[in-house]
């Protein structure tokens, strides 16, 4: 089983490799936003512990997000390898995603950030929200704030990995098929054998 950690700042590409990703490997991809929206509307348990945190404007605390992850990890015990996606968002968090691949006999491989500049993401999701109708989309200090956010919170995170030897860093300015090859590379050094 192969694990990656899909890495970047909003806008970075993340959404398009991990696509290429499910079809070339058959890797699940789990994208903590998709699973938060999920959970929600069917209106689960961790659904509900979530909306209660999320409705008072506070951030969802690590033990449901794991809980969620371990969840969706669990009902899929036979695929070739996750793609997390959006989480880890902290060292923390990194933690505890360690602990839950280690729990399973399994371990995160390698974690691969799309690396862009500040003006290359606003440009981007300013394209994207001339269509997405995201009014957070439309909004360049939105954008700015978000891309700062990512820097100054998330992106300890990659020196969390890289200190265990598992950090890549990926430009992702390249067009998607450049990543994409970048990425295969990667993955084709790093994947065990037999898969």
């Amino acid at each position: 089983m192969y694990n990656l950690i899909l890495f970047g700042p909003p806008g970075s590409g993340k959404g398009t490799q991990a696509s290429l990703l499910v079809d070339k490997y058959d890797f699940l991809h789990i994208s903590t936003g998709d699973m938060f929206r999920e959970e929600l509307s069917r209106n689960t348990p961790l659904g509900q512990e979530a909306r209660s945190y999320m409705d008072a404007g506070h951030l969802v605390p690590d033990e449901v997000t794991i809980a969620m992850l371990r969840k969706r990890v669990d009902q899929h015990p036979d695929v070739t390898g996750i793609i997390f996606d959006g989480f880890p968002r902290t060292d923390p968090q990194a933690a505890e995603l360690n602990e839950l691949m280690q729990g399973r006999s399994s371990q995160i491989n390698a974690l691969i950030l799309l690396d862009v500049d500040a003006d290359t993401i606003v440009e981007r999701i300013l394209g994207r929200g001339a269509t997405s109708g995201r009014a957070d989309d439309l909004k360049e200090d939105v954008i700015r704030t978000r891309y700062e956010n990512f820097v100054n919170y998330t992106s300890p995170v990659f020196d969390f990995y890289q200190n265990l030897g598992l950090a890549h860093r990926v430009d992702g300015t390249l067009t998607p098929e450049e990543v994409s090859r970048e990425i295969d590379s990667i993955i084709g050094r790093e994947m065990p054998a037999g898969q």
